[in-house]
């Protein structure tokens, strides 16, 4: 084994190939066919999207161990630990299962330079296949076409959102955006669209590859009334009496609504009934969107990173009725639209305090205390050397009643989390 370490693995894989992102699939498609593993013989749900599709496969892992079946789900990127990628009948993969995934992919890979991404793919699909599960889940870690989850045919292709991120990689509009997206669709098979105001070329682009487009807003709906909802589905098909998503925010009925019409594709292979529909619903589980933890002050944790994440953050966060001071903590990656995604948020922050996000893409802290001054003018914005130095700052003034928002990069809620000031133990 070329390292007996999980960190030494990874560290190693960042440097293998001398980009971070190549989207290619001819060389993770041959290291998969030398695994020599084949197709999955149980249903595979692959989803895709700009925002939501963490929370989508959250739902349908939940929902589908509440049914009694085996799942396997791969999502990224982590918040604490790598192992969170990679997860087997609710369970992270452990150090030992990786590190030896990673050197039976490394034994057959060849001269193949894989990606970071690529490796953490391969193991994942590796180690499911060898769990004998009922039903998997991958996620699609950028774009889609071209994305490495997308060397196997999903069953049910879930196209959530389409919004203006990465957007070097995969284009400047949202119509290029789109079909990017819809790559992951194939004819024949469904494909969910979970979004109604979807750029209509990603409906186009299912028709055109022959595929069976299901979209939010006409082939399904979530219909809410006095704290209860019904999912209403293609044929006239129905689930009522629906508790509320676990995870908050109006949007999350619409993620619901998204993973239960995903599901109901399955129902001849796959049949879910009401009751761990149900426990499904309330037991999913997915931390860093829009994270309340307890006791006060209140503070919250997000991974909003661009314009539409940062819609609904601030539609949540009016909903929460904060009635004292309202501070934000926030860092961003380079490559992000940090104008458009704070002017989202400038209505509600009272105090902006501004950092660079850790790891070697965060945005300067001066140039994103730039982009809240041109997206909210006379707004009241502090440069901080870090996180520890804006809680500091924070804690000197802060009452019961104030809120704190961390939000942004995923480095930047992991740090919030380690921080014995922000999440005590």
């Amino acid at each position: 084994m070329r390292f007996k370490t999980l960190p030494e693995w990874l560290a190693w894989q960042e440097t293998l190939h001398p980009s971070r992102i190549d989207l290619r699939l001819e060389r993770v498609g041959r290291v998969w066919e030398a695994l020599g593993l084949g197709p999955f013989r149980c249903p595979v749900i692959t989803v895709g999207g700009t925002n939501g599709k963490g929370s989508v496969v959250a739902y349908l892992d939940a929902i589908g161990r509440a049914a009694g079946y085996r799942t396997c789900a791969y999502t990224s990127p982590h918040v604490l630990r790598y192992n969170e990628r990679i997860r087997i009948d609710g369970a992270d993969a452990t150090d030992a299962a990786l590190c030896d995934a990673f050197d039976r992919i490394d034994a057959v890979r060849g001269e193949a330079q894989l990606t970071y991404f690529e490796f953490g793919t391969l193991a994942a699909l590796l180690l499911f296949a060898e769990a004998e599960p009922d039903l998997v889940l991958l996620e699609v870690g950028l774009g889609g076409r071209l994305d490495a989850v997308n060397i196997i045919a999903a069953d049910v292709a879930v196209v959530t959102s389409i919004g203006r991120d990465h957007m070097a990689w995969l284009g400047d509009t949202p119509e290029q955006i789109a079909v990017e997206k819809a790559g992951i669709f194939r004819a024949g098979r469904p494909a969910v669209i979970g979004q109604a105001d979807a750029p209509p070329r990603l409906r186009e682009r299912a028709l055109e590859i022959g595929a069976e487009p299901l979209q939010l807003g006409r082939e399904l709906r979530a219909r809410i009334d006095a704290g209860q909802w019904q999912w209403q589905g293609p044929d006239g098909r129905c689930r009522d009496a629906l508790p509320a998503p676990a995870l908050r925010g109006r949007i999350q009925y619409d993620n619901a609504a998204t993973a239960i019409c995903a599901l109901e594709c399955l129902r001849e292979r796959l049949p879910v009934g009401n009751a761990a529909l149900r426990q499904g619903l309330q037991r999913a589980r997915l931390p860093g969107r829009f994270t309340v933890l307890p006791g006060q002050p209140t503070w919250v944790l997000d991974v909003a990173h661009n314009r539409e994440a940062a819609l609904v953050l601030a539609q949540n966060l009016a909903a929460l009725g904060c009635t004292g001071p309202r501070h934000a903590v926030v860092g961003l990656s380079s490559d992000k639209e940090a104008d458009a995604v704070t002017a989202a948020l400038a209505d509600w922050v009272e105090q902006w305090h501004v950092v660079r996000a850790p790891g070697p893409r965060g945005m300067p802290a001066e140039q994103l205390a730039a982009a809240v001054e041109n997206a909210a003018p006379g707004a009241r914005v502090r440069q901080q050397p870090g996180l520890d130095a804006a809680i500091a700052a924070i804690d000197a003034t802060l009452t019961e009643t104030g809120c704190v928002l961390v939000f942004g990069s995923f480095t930047m809620v992991e740090a919030a989390l380690r921080n014995p000031a922000v999440a005590p133990v």
